[in-house]
């Protein structure tokens, strides 16, 4: 079969995929706190700890060893899912996320500072964060921000564990772990509790994207452990990774025909109704995916955005079980 390959445009992507466990859209949720119910699971090898002497040392996501020699009392991020997991251990949050609508009342008196692709750097200055949260992407403006004595400390969200030690390095820093702790537990019995075996081995293609620009999501992705932990089958599993987004693959025709996927499920951090037309018109382009399984049965949907284009932070329960009803449906008739 002749090799089609939809056209990849991964600049149109950077903002995007950058924003991928960024700014949330629906600040509201960051208000909630996260039920608790038990300990929390055994501790990794992460060498968060305090010291006798009362310093603190993190190792964050980019594995940069942090020592505070104090607590810190003020908190920055560019992060939606961040800024729910600050708010769930009552942090003192100083800079969030800037919102693209309507902020919750209890965000208001928070200064925005901008988004990862977008920071406001006169507004981090002002509000002075003893700790800024980011993501990688922002490392090559973090020693300006250091030099003024905010320490850059930098989490990722491409599972549901990089989540989970994101709440445990955070309770170090707040110094509640044992809250954090609280938190940890709730997470994984609420994860455990949606569960569901007899979904496994719907065969699914993730795409993330905006319009005229699309990629597969893999397994090493957020969406891709949420898949697997619903028991879905992750269809673009050996496509070649994307060199600066190895989360990531691009959307090759011929295998995505040969797989036949059942379900087809897009993944946006933006106006969701677009990009699904959008893709659709790929489709329609290409009249071998209109004989795909889940394109002959409708099987074609958008996950929330609030979910799944952003880091959803203490909501990763609710996301898994939006996968879980999603391949449900995949399987209806």
């Amino acid at each position: 079969m002749k090799k089609y390959i939809i056209a990849i445009m991964v600049s149109a992507l950077i903002t995007a995929l950058t924003a991928c466990g960024a700014s949330d859209s629906k600040d509201e949720g960051a208000t909630e706190k996260a039920q608790v119910s038990e300990t929390a699971s055994a501790k990794d090898s992460q060498s968060d700890k305090v010291n006798e002497n009362g310093t603190i040392e993190i190792t964050d996501a980019m594995g940069q060893k942090i020592t505070f020699e104090e607590q810190p009392s003020s908190f920055a991020t560019l992060s939606g899912g961040e800024l729910d997991m600050l708010l769930a251990l009552d942090a003192n949050v100083v800079g969030r996320p800037s919102s693209q609508g309507e902020p919750a009342e209890a965000l208001k008196k928070i200064q925005e500072i901008g988004n990862p692709h977008q920071p406001n750097f006169e507004k981090i200055a002002e509000v002075h964060p003893d700790v800024l949260i980011a993501s990688p992407s922002f490392k090559q403006h973090a020693a300006n921000l250091e030099a003024q004595g905010t320490k850059v400390v930098y989490t990722q969200a491409n599972s549901v564990e990089d989540i989970l030690k994101t709440l445990e390095m955070f309770g170090q820093m707040v110094g509640k772990s044992d809250e954090a702790d609280k938190v940890i537990a709730g997470l994984n019995e609420q994860l455990d509790g949606v569960v569901d075996a007899d979904k496994a081995g719907v065969k699914t293609l993730l795409v993330y994207g905006s319009p005229g620009s699309y990629l597969a999501a893999l397994p090493n992705s957020l969406s891709g452990d949420l898949l697997e932990r619903a028991g879905g089958e992750n269809i673009a599993s050996d496509f070649p990774k994307e060199e600066n987004y190895p989360q990531y693959a691009s959307l090759s025709t011929e295998k995505i025909i040969e797989r036949n996927p059942e379900a087809v499920m897009l993944i946006t951090h933006g106006d969701p109704d677009a990009v699904k037309a959008a893709f659709q018109g790929e489709m329609e382009k290409n009249p071998a995916w209109k004989n795909l399984d889940a394109v002959k049965n409708g099987k074609v949907t958008v996950l929330p955005s609030h979910l799944f284009g952003t880091n959803p932070g203490t909501k990763v329960a609710d996301a898994l079980q939006v996968m879980i009803d999603s391949l449900k449906e995949a399987q209806s008739k």
